[in-house]
């Protein structure tokens, strides 16, 4: 059964999770520690819990969730999982990172590339990968049928979705995969967004704004 972490990390306040088990295993989820506190909080959490990192997950690859990529592929030997379609918005993050004035060595090592329908495993407990494009080409969300949530990224928040003014996004195709995919998970499911406070899959099909009608 996994445990969650969310810690709010760097300027633009992004969640990151820990989702860890009985085993002491775990899944780091958009690390976007960029201050070196921020690194090791993250990592004082992992040591004191004595947990072991498996998998690194981005949801999509703006630069606020991947700020801390490389130090923990190079602090736990991990390899990046995340969509193919996100290729482009990774390799653009650095050059993103110098016009917020939030410079930062990106993640350069071999990619495992997701897709819808795909598995993650970590012992028992599994996560779904439903793919959700529009606030980016390659957004993926996580779901864990079993405990009701669902890690989104940043596709969809209280009452709001995700922004669709930057590079290769698409307000028409998130507002779609919204309805179409996440609004068809049980309404008790609780959606885990990239900022601000969780929500559940009923609150937001009855009181969103963006999606009514």
């Amino acid at each position: 059964m996994f445990q969650i972490k969310v810690f709010t990390f760097n300027p633009i306040q992004e969640n990151t999770y820990i989702l860890y088990n009985e085993q002491k295993e775990c899944i780091i989820i958009d690390p976007g520690c960029y201050f070196d506190p921020e690194k090791e909080e993250l990592k004082s959490f992992i040591t004191s819990h004595k947990l072991e990192p498996k998998i690194l997950l981005n949801t999509h690859c703006h630069l606020d969730h991947v700020f801390g990529n490389k130090f923990i592929a190079e602090e736990y030997n991990l390899t990046l999982n995340t969509h193919l379609a996100e290729k482009e918005i990774l390799e653009m993050a650095p050059a993103s990172g110098l016009m917020f004035d939030l410079p930062f060595d990106n993640y350069q090592g071999k990619t495992i590339y997701l897709k819808e329908g795909d598995v993650v495993s970590l012992g028992n407990d599994q996560l779904q990968v439903i793919h959700a494009p529009g606030h980016s080409p390659g957004s993926v969300c996580f779901y864990c049928e079993k405990q009701h949530f669902v890690i989104g990224g940043d596709v969809l928040f209280l009452n709001s979705i995700g922004r669709t003014d930057l590079p290769l996004g698409n307000y028409e195709d998130l507002v779609k995969n919204i309805k179409q995919k996440l609004f068809q998970l049980p309404e008790n499911v609780t959606v885990y967004p990239g900022h601000g406070p969780a929500t559940t899959i009923g609150n937001e099909i009855r009181k969103n704004p963006f999606l009514q009608g």
